[in-house]
């Protein structure tokens, strides 16, 4: 894509990436949504710990594409998933940056979820 206007404008904010070298499972309402290997963690300032996923290791199968988008200046552009789980869904509960920044390219194609907002996501590392 391009330089981050966020990290120009903002050289002290920090947004740092850590590939996990465990496996983590995303459930919820006791519907394992997630089960991977292949984790980034996002530790951003004044930010919620995020924990983004390739879609491969996702059940892409229950999410829907909403027309929801947001920018975030040091990431890029986000799109937004809903949730179905049966008859109820969860609306916005995922993103994905599918052409992020140079700076966070780690994260193109990766689903990320609102933990802190949606009670019934658990994040939890495995093994």
């Amino acid at each position: 894509m391009s330089k981050s206007p966020g990290h120009r404008k903002w050289p002290d904010h920090q947004v740092r990436e850590e590939q996990l070298q465990q496996p983590v499972e995303v459930e919820v309402e006791g519907v394992v949504v997630v089960n991977s290997g292949d984790v980034i963690k996002v530790v951003e300032d004044k930010s919620p710990v995020r924990y983004y996923f390739p879609r491969t290791d996702v059940r892409m199968d229950m999410l829907k594409r909403s027309e929801t988008t947001s920018e975030c200046p040091f990431k890029g552009h986000a799109n937004y998933y809903s949730l179905r789980l049966g008859e109820r869904q969860l609306d916005d509960v995922v993103w994905t940056y599918e052409d992020p920044y140079d700076e966070h390219k780690a994260l193109k194609d990766r689903i990320a979820f609102y933990d802190d907002r949606f009670p019934e996501i658990h994040i939890r590392p495995k093994g």
